[in-house]
């Protein structure tokens, strides 16, 4: 019996991890692979007995799962541009920057036109920076404080994954998708510009369409900024361990925020969205203790039953 158990938990596993990367070739439903990928996790627990290394697999699991989530939308581009929403960011953003949104208001201040300087190198820079910087930062505490390593890894995947949610229910274009297409127009000639692509270009050259390929799997994926949430949380986190690294993880995340709105990547109302998911989060989370003590007790029962 307890053989089974294990079998099916790892059959589960393969499964979960393969759903996702079959899902465009087999036209698998959506439903089917988001089940799938969500369980991967669980079944990790039932499969593997505790140690470092079943912790950081059901973090990458959950991750692998987000991924798909997130990428999923963007699976039939032609629907979900139907879908996207364009106008209610910029009308936030017209309020927040006192009648021009702050990414027009920063580019036309400090940009020059077919240039990237040190400063918005920088920028760029912080941005990529981002792909690692939520991940690093469990590691961390992992490392400094493994006892808070559980609810660390909760609170940030829990911020990925709600921000999942969000980007199948309201699709949100932002400012440079915006701006391409004329809906960013107020009629001045300078419009926003994606230094990203234009730095990216020159700086990874034959690389950097492989690159974009694999990191920008949903471009209709704004609203809220999870690239501003998880550095938030990341920042939170730190500090509980380190008074240092949170100094730096602070420093990090505010300036992201400056550099996701200055490069077009985001409208500062992603921002604020993004915090928002964040906090609720972090606050909301802790209420779920008694859940998540009955799911533990549940799930080390079956290890105890497996490991026998």
């Amino acid at each position: 019996m307890t053989r089974g158990i294990r079998a099916t938990a790892w059959v589960l596993v393969a499964a979960g991890v393969a759903l996702p990367a079959l899902r465009r070739r087999t036209r698998i439903p959506p439903g089917v692979v988001l089940a799938g990928a969500a369980a991967t996790p669980a079944a990790l627990c039932v499969a593997m007995p505790r140690s470092r290394a079943r912790d950081a697999g059901m973090c990458i699991l959950n991750m692998w799962a987000y991924l798909a989530a997130y990428e999923m939308p963007h699976d039939d581009p032609e629907r979900l541009a139907s879908r996207v929403l364009v106008d209610y960011p910029i009308a936030v953003d017209r309020v927040l920057g006192l009648g021009t949104p702050p990414t027009l208001r920063l580019q036309r201040a400090f940009s020059t036109p077919g240039q990237v300087n040190r400063f918005e190198r920088m920028l760029v820079w912080c941005h990529w920076m981002w792909f690692a910087v939520p991940h690093l930062s469990v590691a961390y505490v992992w490392w400094r404080a493994p006892e808070r390593m559980p609810a660390a890894a909760a609170r940030m995947y829990a911020v990925f994954d709600a921000g999942a949610v969000f980007y199948w229910a309201i699709p949100t274009a932002p400012p440079w998708w915006a701006a391409a297409r004329g809906r960013l127009d107020d009629g001045q000639p300078l419009r926003v510009r994606r230094m990203m692509i234009e730095y990216g270009e020159g700086f990874w050259g034959d690389r950097w369409e492989g690159l974009y390929d694999v990191l920008g799997g949903n471009p209709l994926a704004a609203m809220p900024s999870l690239h501003f949430a998880t550095s938030l949380m990341a920042a939170h986190l730190l500090s509980e361990v380190d008074p240092v690294a949170g100094a730096v993880g602070w420093t990090y995340a505010l300036t992201l925020g400056l550099a996701l709105v200055y490069l077009g990547e985001h409208y500062a109302v992603d921002l604020i969205a993004g915090a928002a998911l964040e906090e609720g989060v972090r606050h909301g989370l802790p209420r779920l203790a008694p859940l998540y003590r009955r799911l533990s007790a549940a799930f080390q029962a079956l290890e105890a039953r497996v490991a026998t």
